[in-house]
């Protein structure tokens, strides 16, 4: 029998994990939290339960995962974006564009799923604590232009992006939206006087 070093069973494991994550977050996405189990998400990856119990011990357990998941590829995406922006108004832009680009994607469903799955109370609070982390960049940015009642201000232009993201769903071009949520992004949070226009918008 051939000798397996102990890196090619890490990557093994580490495939073997991430192809559980995947069947788990499908089947939260398609059948909702309570057809995630350890049997279930075995059947979909082709593995024993005995063998999921090996990555994840309950149901629980993969719910708690699917919920930092949820959010991990999406932060790192959305922090890439942020890299490259510059000031406060082109934060908020990036934020936004991203966001919609991760949208017309799917990336949002699994917390979306997730927001309206039941969870245990400490999956809900971790939820919770991941939404604000996710959302922090974008308030930061927003307190930094100066508006007035930035809190609120925040929260209502966030009101639109929620929008823009239901439009995206029904299938409304993504440029189109885009676009037109950044000029009125922009709008929102440019001073009174201001000439600054969203990308692309033509005065």
């Amino acid at each position: 029998m051939p000798k397996i070093n102990a890196a090619t069973v890490a990557e093994h494991r580490a495939r073997q994990r991430e192809a559980l994550i995947e069947a788990a977050i499908d089947l939260l996405v398609n059948q909702g939290a309570t057809a995630v189990t350890p049997a279930a998400v075995g059947a979909r990856t082709g593995l024993a339960r005995s063998s999921v119990y090996q990555y994840f011990d309950s149901s629980a357990a993969l719910l708690a995962t699917i919920t930092e998941e949820a959010f991990r590829r999406s932060d790192e995406a959305l922090t890439r974006a942020l890299a490259t922006a510059n000031g406060p108004l082109e934060r908020v832009e990036a934020f936004f564009g991203e966001s919609l680009r991760l949208g017309a994607e799917g990336a949002h469903r699994p917390a979306a799923a997730l927001m309206h799955a039941g969870l245990p109370p400490a999956c809900q609070q971790r939820l919770t604590e991941l939404h604000l982390e996710q959302v922090e960049p974008f308030r930061a940015a927003v307190r930094e232009l100066g508006v007035p009642d930035p809190a609120l201000t925040a929260d209502l232009i966030a009101g639109m992006l929620h929008t823009a993201l239901a439009a995206v769903e029904n299938g409304i071009p993504l440029d189109t939206v885009t676009q037109r949520t950044l000029a009125l992004v922009r709008r929102c949070l440019t001073p009174a006087g201001g000439t600054v226009r969203a990308p692309g918008e033509e005065g």
